[in-house]
C-alpha cells in the first residue's frame, strides 16, 4: 500500500506497538524467537474515542477498557466493574454502563456538540482518571473521486485521489482513514493545513492488489492539535508512517490522567471527532 503526501476505531496505543514491533521481528531474513520475556505489570488501556458521524445523532457511544499483558498472547484483558462518565461544559453527565463484563462501556444517550470541552472521568480498581478534550468539526468528502490505474511510486498501482475543503478561518487538523478489502487493518495518516490554508485538500490512497469492484471506505476525523500531535508520534514509533527507517517501538502518553497515583500512568487517548465517510468502489 502506498499513502502519500502525508488510532469508526482506532486500536490502543499499546496495540499499535506491539504490532508494530511483531511486524520488525518477523520480517527479517531469519526468524528470531525470544525465550522468557519478561512481562510489566499491566497497566489501563484506553479507547475512549467519541466520534460523531456526520448525519447522525451521535447519542451513542462506547468506551474500552483493557489492560497491557505479555508480548505473545493474542487477546488483552478487558476491565470489568469500572465507574465511566462524561461531562460537558454545562456539567450535563453522561453515564457509560458496561455490557455484561466485556470491558465496553455504552452510552445511548450522549449529545456531541461541536466546540463544546468534555471531561472523561472514570474510576478503576479505586483509581480516578480523567481527561478533557473539546470535540472537532470537520469538514465534507467531496463526491468527486478519481481514479488512475497506473499510480502509486511505480505506476503499476490502482491510485485514488479525494478532497477536502480546509477551513480558511483557523488552523486544522486531520485524521484520515482508510479501509480496504485488500488489507487487514484500516490505514490512518494524520494532516494539517499548515501550508495549505483554505485549500481544497487532495488525499491519496493506493494498493498493488486493487481491483475492480474492490470497496474503499474513507473517513476523514476533525482532531484537536493535542491528538494530532500524539498521533504522529504512534504512527512513527509503530513504523505506520510510510518510513522506511521507523524509529524504535516506545511509549506514548495520552491526555488521560491518573489522579490518585501519577506513576501508574495510562494508555489511550479521549478524543471527540466529527466525522467525514465515503464509500467509493474501484472501477
Amino acid at each position: 500500500m502506498d499513502l502519500k503526501h502525508k488510532m469508526n476505531n482506532m486500536k490502543p496505543v499499546i496495540q499499535f506497538l506491539i504490532l508494530a514491533f511483531g511486524f520488525y521481528l518477523t520480517s527479517c531474513e531469519d526468524v528470531i524467537v525470544v525465550d522468557d520475556l519478561e512481562t510489566a505489570p499491566p497497566r489501563l488501556v484506553v479507547d475512549a474515542s467519541i466520534n460523531w458521524l456526520k448525519g447522525t445523532s451521535g447519542n451513542e457511544q462506547r468506551i474500552i477498557l483493557t489492560t497491557t499483558t505479555g508480548y505473545y498472547e493474542e487477546t488483552f484483558p478487558v476491565v470489568s466493574g469500572a465507574s465511566v462518565s462524561v461531562t460537558n461544559a454545562s456539567g450535563t453527565v453522561f453515564d457509560f454502563f458496561e455490557i455484561s463484563d466485556t470491558g465496553e462501556y455504552v452510552c445511548t444517550d450522549f449529545e456531541p456538540l461541536l466546540g463544546e470541552t468534555y471531561t472523561l472521568t472514570m474510576l478503576v480498581d479505586g483509581e480516578t482518571y480523567t481527561a478533557t478534550e473539546t470535540m472537532m468539526a470537520t469538514p465534507d468528502i467531496e463526491d468527486t473521486i478519481e481514479q488512475n490505474n497506473e499510480g502509486g511510486m511505480a505506476g503499476d498501482e490502482v491510485e485514488i485521489t479525494y478532497y477536502y475543503q480546509d477551513d480558511s478561518t483557523q488552523d486544522n487538523y486531520y485524521l484520515i482513514g482508510v479501509t480496504s478489502n485488500r488489507v487487514a487493518f484500516p490505514q490512518y495518516e494524520v494532516e494539517d493545513d499548515e501550508n495549505s490554508q483554505g485549500n481544497l485538500m487532495p488525499e491519496y490512497y493506493s494498493h498493488e492488489d486493487l481491483e475492480a469492484g474492490d470497496l474503499l471506505n474513507l473517513e476523514l476525523y476533525g482532531i484537536s492539535r493535542r491528538y494530532h500531535d500524539y498521533l504522529k508520534k504512534v504512527l512513527v514509533a509503530s513504523g505506520a508512517d510510510g518510513s522506511p527507517w521507523p524509529t524504535i517501538p516506545s511509549a506514548a502518553r495520552g491526555n488521560i490522567i491518573n489522579q490518585t497515583d501519577s506513576e501508574n500512568y495510562v494508555f489511550g487517548y479521549f478524543r471527540l471527532c466529527q466525522v467525514s465517510t465515503r464509500d467509493y468502489t474501484v472501477q
